[in-house]
Parts: structure tokens; sequence; C-alpha cells
């Protein structure tokens, strides 16, 4: 079976976490790339070049698989089989490093990592007989990427064209405690409806900064694939190094040098601040972001831009997911209420939080409730608009996603593709500054609560 990328439309699947195929679709279709919005995913069409473009632009996304074949294989042994019939000696470097993931439901097969081996043999061995030698394998994203969906016979092969997942920027060298994972924090800044025309915004609570130096890379229109070192694309024969140049430098000369609000990233903690500035420095945008050591209630709030303009503003406090918790936490949420209140009339607040209990601390009636999740916690991005004086707030409605292009006509993906499960790309260390509730893997300020 030979195989040919450069030259053709295949199917697409961008996968991404849950709750956020809203949002990846509305990326892809401003890239020109309408999709299916599938449980953890979108499904689009297009060639190489159009996954490596998506690579480069795309903020929610976590990979990029451009299908290669859909197979009937039954049990492992067919699996193997069929593997080996691809012309894979056209695909892979002989000298090269190859990596193979999966996603299987199928009831001869109890461990993934059983598939993985069977279809690198095959693939492998192949090579070997047409090559006279083989390519290195291992779990490392170091080289060329495949990806396998298997649900009971149906098996579709992908061309895993990220390798390492698009979360991982490369900007985050100094984690801290426990950060949101970028695309989750820039599916929430995108929730915000926040770009270079919103105003200012706020991150009090910034822990490692991720929040605020994604809204600074949305304002300017930076590409966060720019950041990266590489993409498993680049292993694979037929690479064209001169159309990956170009389609950099489209990225790169689409980005703005200035953006006209402030962006403002505070922590109670000082060693989380000094985490949040060298992250930005890696990530370019420090000059965009100004860092304060302070409480949340001593946060700067700057003044409305010329055209009137305020800006958003958004805290990510402790869950309480451990019990005692809440008590302990009841304070703080309540302050944030205050906050929003007394401190940003005008604005527009938004509160991240797995726990609905304590949100009602707050104290005000949220315009807008959007799901996201965090890991496996279900959590809700809570809007408030922050009317000055007693103007009653507008009621509660769902979240908007807008009107969006079109999925291409009679697009279907392989059976059971919205089963389709993302693992975890990174774990980083629990946040602790005194007590934490555990498993909470999320961007926290070290907030205690009011002072008395």
């Amino acid at each position: 079976m030979p195989i040919s990328l450069f030259n053709e439309k295949r199917p697409i699947l961008v996968t991404c976490p849950k709750a956020l195929p809203p949002l990846l679709a509305a990326e892809m279709a401003a890239l020109g790339l309408p999709g299916r919005e599938l449980a953890a995913g979108v499904l689009t069409q297009g060639d190489m070049a159009d996954c490596m473009r998506l690579n480069l632009r795309l903020r929610t996304g976590h990979r990029v698989l451009l299908e290669l074949a859909r197979l009937a294989a039954p049990d492992p042994a067919a699996l193997a089989e069929e593997m080996g019939r691809i012309a894979w000696e056209e695909l892979i470097p002989a000298d090269g490093h190859l990596t193979v993931d999966c996603s299987v439901k199928n009831e001869h097969v109890r461990d993934a990592r059983f598939v993985n081996q069977k279809a690198k043999d095959a693939i492998v061995d192949r090579i070997l007989a047409r090559m006279g030698k083989r390519p290195d394998s291992g779990p490392d994203p170091v080289g060329a990427a495949l990806f396998l969906h298997w649900r009971d016979d149906a098996l579709t092969v992908y061309l895993d064209t990220t390798g390492a997942p698009l979360s991982r920027r490369g900007y985050r060298k100094m984690p801290h405690k426990a950060p949101l994972q970028e695309t989750l924090a820039a599916g929430i800044v995108l929730a915000m409806k926040f770009d270079a025309d919103a105003g200012h915004f706020l991150s009090p609570m910034c822990g490692s900064g991720t929040l605020a130096i994604e809204a600074a890379l949305i304002a300017l229109n930076r590409a966060p694939g720019l950041l990266r070192s590489g993409f498993a694309f680049q292993h694979v024969l037929g690479f064209d190094p001169a159309r990956y140049a170009e389609l950099r430098r489209e990225a790169s000369q689409a980005a703005k040098k200035h953006y006209a609000g402030r962006i403002i990233a505070s922590d109670i903690d000082p060693e989380a601040v000094a985490a949040a500035r060298q992250n930005a420095r890696t990530a370019g945008v420090e000059e965009h972001i100004e860092f304060q050591v302070a409480d949340f209630r001593e946060s700067l709030v700057p003044e409305p831009l010329p055209d009137g303009a305020t800006g958003v503003c958004v805290l990510n406090p402790e869950y309480g997911a451990r019990l005692g918790d809440s008590p302990r936490l009841e304070p703080v949420y309540a302050a944030i209420g205050d906050f929003f209140k007394q401190r940003l009339a005008g604005w527009r607040g938004f509160l991240f939080t797995g726990n609905p209990e304590l949100a009602k601390r707050v104290g005000l009636k949220p315009r807008r409730k959007t799901p996201f999740f965090n890991a496996k916690i279900e959590c809700r991005l809570l809007e408030y608009e922050l009317y000055q004086g007693m103007r009653r707030p507008q009621p509660e409605t769902p979240d908007e996603t807008g009107g969006k292009p079109a999925a291409p006509q009679g697009l279907k993906g392989p059976k059971g593709l919205n089963e389709l499960k993302n693992s975890n790309d990174h774990k980083s260390p629990r946040s602790s500054n005194g007590p934490r509730p555990q498993g909470r893997p999320t961007d926290r300020n070290s907030q205690k609560g009011p002072k008395r």
C-alpha cells in the first residue's frame, strides 16, 4: 500500500481536552479548516501543509493526526499483518526513530503496550526487509510518530504530525507547584472573549503565570508553535523544509509588536511570581506583562483605556477537593466577591473553579457558566458582569460559541472516534503552601483567608 501525503487531501483529526472542541473548532475555522466537533477533538480535511500550519498556530489542540489508512483487524495477528502491508519505507527513515501510541478497545487486548509493540515490530521488519536497516523505536517523541485508533475490528492508522503534545509550548521551564496546562489556559482566555481589543487583563493568583502568558500570546497574535523546538512531521520522508520555513515566516509576520492594554499578573507568593516572570521571559512576552507580589485584594487595577475600555480579571483559587477544606476556603471565595464588587466595577470578572458550592460564597450571580475539565475534575468558568452602581445584572445565559463555518459535507470519523480520550500530556507536582487538595493540577495562588 503506497503512501502519498503531500499532494492529496486526507482526514485530519485534531485532539484536545474534553470540553474544548467548540473553541478548537473556532480556531480551525479561522485558519480556513472548518471541521466537525467530536467528544475530544475536531475532524477536518487537509494535506501535510495544513497539518504544519495547524501545529504552528493552534492554541487549544493537543495533537494533529493525519489519517493514513482504515483497516479491518479483528485481532492482534491481523493487525500485524495489515500494518506490514503499508509502504512504511516511503514514510519513515530507516536510520530514524519511530514512536507508536494507540487507543484500543478490543476483546483480544488487555494492555495497549502490546498493540504498540506488535505494530512497531511489523513496521520495522518491513523497513528492514526493503532497506537493509531498521529504525530505532521507543516511547520518547524524538522522531516520526504514529497513532492507532482500534475499536473492535476497525483500525485507523494516523501519522502523528505533532509528537510531543502542543500543550508543551516549551516556555514553562519553572512550573512552580501545580500549573494549568497551557491548552486549558488558552481555552479559558479564549472563552473569556479576550483579544487585542478587550482592554486590560488581570491575573491575580497567577501561580506560574500560564493564564497571563497565554493572554499575552493571544493579544499579540503570536503563534504558540513558534516557541517549540520541533515537530514529528520534520522526521517524515518527503518533509519540505522550505515550505515549513515559509509557514513559520507567515506566522511570525502575523504577530503584533504591541498591545494597547496592560496585562498584570500577581501572587502573594514571591516564588510564584519569580517563576511566572521567568516563564514569560522564555515565552518572549516578559516585557508585555507586569508582575506584582501582592494579596489578590491588593492587586493593581489600572485605569480604563482612552477609549473607555476596562478589561477582564480571572481568578483561579483552590477547589477544596479534600474533606474539610471548604470551611478554610469559604472566606477566600467571599473575599473574591468583595474584590469584584469593590474594585472592578465596570469590568468583567471571571472565576475558574471545580467547586460550585464554594463559588456560591462569591455572592454574585454569574451571567455565564462555561464548562471545562481540569484533568478529570469538572470545572466551570463563571463570568460576572460588574456594573457601576446598583444596576440590575443581566440574566444568566449559556455559553455562546457564535456562528461557525460548516464542516465539510460527509466528513465522518472512524468507528468509536467520539470515545477517543486524551491521556494526560504531562504531569506537574501538586501545589503546596500549607494544606492543599490532593490531585489538583492547576495554576493556583498561595492565597490564605482574609486578614483578621
